[in-house]
């Protein structure tokens, strides 16, 4: 690309962030362009369609904002949405959790960056980072699917498990069964839950260098508030491997005797498959307890959730 061309980007560029450039025709004015060779340009540029791009590089300000303790009203209203129900919902439709999900201080710098086809990213506290490693995006888009379907439907089923008396919840329903031999016994709902949630915990704080987890227990207010925080950590981490590109990395764990490694790619492999039956089961479990779930099929879920269309509008 020639300077003029990228001193012409740069224009495009400015003209979609612009505070006061709302809507698309606002963008194309700020450029001097008609809207239409306005989008035409940004998007054979950019490799992503103006309105799309400033949504995107909107929420991820507004997650670095969050991650400093902002509220999620002031974040919605000054990230240009109509409501906060409305910022929520495209919130957790991009990072796969909802803004309470956000932990302040966590995931390093670039932790509130979401996948991008040209490397442009907010970076705080009002800039632009151009990043010359950006993954495709398209390799992460089943696993990211995989991920955030797991992460929503935990969350359901340990809301629903609420429902139960907690003798039904503790009941043993399984007698003898494990999922993994050296896991232990998951005989009932409480257990198979509390195994699921805590995979991720004892996961996350080896890719984060984190002390072993403390056991937290199987209470349902307890085990909630650690999906919470679990969850979203869990989208993070797996998001931020495929963004270095270390699928291929090994982890050491040298608290096994004797030391194991394992590939990032096979731990998460590894998460999502147990991941996935034990959802099952506790789904399966909480039927026979009188509770219908539905089937849990990614494919309607991914329906519910919302489809948007190239420019970033969703679908009605």
């Amino acid at each position: 690309m020639t300077e003029p061309d990228r001193d012409r980007l740069r224009e495009l560029l400015d003209a979609v962030l612009d505070e006061e450039h709302a809507t698309l025709g606002d963008m194309a004015a700020g450029a001097f362009a008609t809207p239409w060779h306005f989008s035409r340009q940004l998007s054979h540029g950019a490799g992503e369609p103006p309105v799309a791009l400033r949504r995107r590089v909107e929420l991820e300000r507004a997650a670095w904002q969050l991650r400093q303790g902002a509220s999620v009203t002031d974040v919605a209203f000054g990230s240009g949405y109509a409501s906060v129900e409305g910022f929520s919902r495209a919130f957790a439709r991009a990072y796969g959790y909802p803004p309470s999900g956000v932990r302040t201080g966590e995931g390093g710098a670039q932790a509130h960056w979401l996948p991008a086809p040209n490397g442009i990213h907010f970076h705080p506290p009002m800039h632009l980072w151009v990043s010359e490693h950006e993954p495709a995006g398209a390799s992460l888009q089943v696993v990211a699917q995989l991920v955030q379907h797991d992460l929503d439907e935990t969350t359901e089923l340990v809301h629903r498990a609420g429902e139960l008396p907690e003798a039904e919840y503790r009941r043993v329903r399984l007698p003898g069964f494990q999922v993994l031999d050296w896991d232990g016994p998951e005989e009932s709902i409480a257990a198979i839950l509390d195994h699921h949630v805590r995979a991720k915990e004892v996961w996350l704080a080896a890719i984060e260098g984190r002390p072993f987890p403390e056991n937290r227990g199987d209470e349902l207010p307890a085990l909630f508030v650690r999906q919470q925080e679990a969850g979203p950590r869990w989208v993070d981490a797996v998001r931020r491997i495929d963004r270095e590109g270390a699928w291929g990395d090994r982890l050491i764990d040298a608290l096994c005797d004797p030391p194991e490694s394992f590939v990032l790619s096979s731990v998460v492999v590894h998460v999502l498959t147990y991941a996935a039956y034990r959802r099952q089961l506790v789904r399966q479990l909480l039927h026979q307890a009188g509770l219908d779930l539905g089937d849990g099929d990614p494919i309607r879920w991914f329906r519910n959730r919302g489809v948007t269309t190239p420019t970033g509008q969703e679908k009605p």
